[in-house]
């Protein structure tokens, strides 16, 4: 049985992982320093993305995933897999992505993204924050011919 402590780390946590979604979703990367630790580690390059720091990771996605290129998207996570140990944690959470990109032509193209992505989180002042995440690729669907992902 779990405790109310263990119920609430879980319930922080799974807001936490929704939050992001919604952050990156929203383009609102900036909010991000929100969500992630000041020491953060992200490691996007499963999708051909970046890897670094916090600030890097916000001017990367600024860059990246901005309306221009990437008008629309959703990152819909299911199977929260979380282990709490004490003010660390670590997850496993699965990501189905749904990706609308601007075509040079003026057309949109849908394609989709499945992915997990492998956390470490830790209890701040603020609450629960992710300290390190990796995407990992498990496939990709009716991507553009020039895209390698």
């Amino acid at each position: 049985m779990l405790s109310q402590q263990e119920l609430s780390d879980r319930l922080e946590l799974q807001d936490l992982v929704f939050h992001y979604s919604h952050l990156i979703d929203s383009k609102s990367f900036d909010d991000l320093r929100g969500v992630f630790t000041e020491d953060a580690h992200v490691d996007y390059s499963a999708f051909g993305g970046s890897v670094g720091n916090l600030e890097e990771t916000i001017a990367y996605l600024k860059d990246a995933v901005s309306d221009g290129i990437f008008p629309n998207s959703q990152h819909l996570n299911a199977n929260l897999q979380f282990v709490v140990n004490g003010d660390t944690a670590t997850g496993r959470v699965m990501c189905f992505n749904p990706m609308e990109m601007a075509l040079p032509d003026g057309g949109r193209h849908v394609f989709l993204l499945g992915l997990w992505y492998v956390d470490e989180y830790v209890r701040t002042g603020q609450g629960w924050r992710i300290r390190r995440r990796a995407e990992e690729k498990s496939w990709v669907f009716n991507t553009p011919d020039f895209m390698e992902l």
